[in-house]
């Protein structure tokens, strides 16, 4: 609490101005062409910033996920609710992924931002290593790769979907010892409470990260990265506002969330995976401002997590877009019983995947494959894929945010009320 007299900045705001400085900062990079040498150096020192930021975050996310559902879990549940919780959770995220594949779809062809665009000869370097990774992912590797082989790995690399599984197996164990769990259960609560202050400390710097990060992506590309392929970048947008205005708002009201404190609430977690394009940046305060928010600890680390694998909004939206603009890009009409094939089999596609570098890019390479079009579109949009990357990041954030709440009320537990205790620590 700020003295009387004095004047305080909200961290939204800080953040805000580090990316307006971020943005001074990376134009003047920008002019240091004529000493290609003096320009890489800045960028550089300049990413040392955004790299301490995002690693912090980073370290964050294993013990705050592993500790959040061992107490929500072994606490206060058991096997029964942790299905009928996830459950819910997973026709929640099917009905609304679904409808974002289509919002996509409507969007891409009203626009038809690939027509008239001539794809490149050749495939770039990075095309082609994400086109091999696409190959080398099969349906069953998605199953097997849900469940750690070795849970110091997967909280290493900070493959979420696999430190979800084994801490719900491993709170589900601890719940059906008994009172021989209770230490255990006391353990995790000490770590969760130490781990939100950790990320307070953390968010203390997010400003200078968040700054750093937006000054190397203008130093690189410059200003005009922001009228590269504008039309592409302005239907994805569009479309996500769309989506978020016609489908995330209605089922906000539906569910009775209320949307001036859901709004206040998420306005810092959405703002750092906009600027950093990294939902991990965003899980701890999301973590945080959603049991602050009124929904109950272990549901939001139960879904949070969760749908950070099978609840991406704006990835799901993004990849119909996509496809359909390689496919105009490269004049290969699709019929409109291609185009449902297509949203179908990105529908399946899409869950699970979240722990793959370039997740989206990943499954479009195999979606393009498996409709006849050329592989040379992703190094058409990797040009502007970090742009679309932020609107997309941000969505998911938001859609998860929201599926936290909706899940809470459907279960008949959010507290209108807030949580006090949380939001008064």
């Amino acid at each position: 609490m700020s003295k009387p007299g004095t004047f305080k900045i909200s961290l939204t705001m800080q953040i805000f101005i580090g990316l307006g400085l971020g943005i001074v900062v990376g134009f003047l990079i920008h002019r240091l062409d004529a000493h290609p040498d003096t320009k890489e150096q800045a960028i550089q020192w300049v990413r040392v910033l955004s790299r301490i930021f995002l690693n912090c975050i980073k370290v964050i996310i294993a013990p705050l996920i592993f500790s959040t559902l061992v107490v929500g879990i072994a606490g206060a549940g058991g096997t029964k609710e942790v299905g009928r919780i996830g459950l819910k959770a997973i026709i929640y995220f099917e009905v609304v992924t679904t409808l974002a594949l289509f919002i996509g779809l409507g969007a891409v062809n009203l626009t038809k931002p690939g027509v008239g665009v001539n794809l490149p000869p050749e495939q770039s370097a990075e095309a082609k290593e994400i086109a091999g990774r696409a190959a080398k992912i099969s349906a069953q590797d998605h199953i097997v790769n849900v469940f750690p082989s070795n849970i110091v790995k997967a909280m290493t690399e900070n493959d979420v979907l696999q430190i979800v599984a084994f801490s719900l197996m491993f709170a589900l164990a601890v719940s059906a010892i008994g009172e021989r769990g209770k230490p255990v259960v006391e353990i995790c609560e000490s770590i969760a409470q130490g781990m939100f202050k950790f990320t307070e400390y953390v968010m203390m710097f997010a400003p200078y990260g968040v700054g750093a990060a937006m000054a190397v992506t203008v130093g690189n590309k410059g200003l005009e990265v922001l009228k590269n392929l504008a039309l592409l970048i302005l239907t994805l947008y569009g479309a996500l506002a769309v989506f978020i205005t016609v489908v995330l708002v209605p089922i906000a009201l539906l569910a009775r969330v209320p949307l001036k404190r859901f709004i206040r609430l998420v306005r810092e977690p959405v703002l750092l995976a906009f600027t950093t394009t990294s939902s991990e940046s965003a899980l701890p305060k999301a973590l945080e401002n959603m049991e602050k928010l009124g929904v109950p600890r272990r549901i939001v680390s139960f879904i949070l997590p969760m749908g950070y694998s099978f609840n991406l909004d704006g990835s799901t939206l993004y990849l119909s877009l996509a496809a359909m603009f390689v496919a105009q890009a490269a004049n290969h009409p699709l019929t409109f019983g291609q185009q449902i094939q297509m949203l179908v089999i990105l529908m399946l596609t899409t869950k699970g995947i979240a722990a793959v570098p370039r997740a989206s890019l990943v499954i479009l390479s195999g979606t393009l494959v498996q409709f006849g079009l050329p592989i040379e579109g992703i190094a058409l949009i990797l040009g502007v894929d970090e742009l679309m990357d932020m609107a997309r990041t941000a969505t998911n954030v938001l859609g998860n945010c929201l599926a936290t709440a909706v899940v809470a009320r459907w279960e008949g537990e959010f507290n209108d009320a807030g949580n006090e205790e949380i939001a008064a620590a």
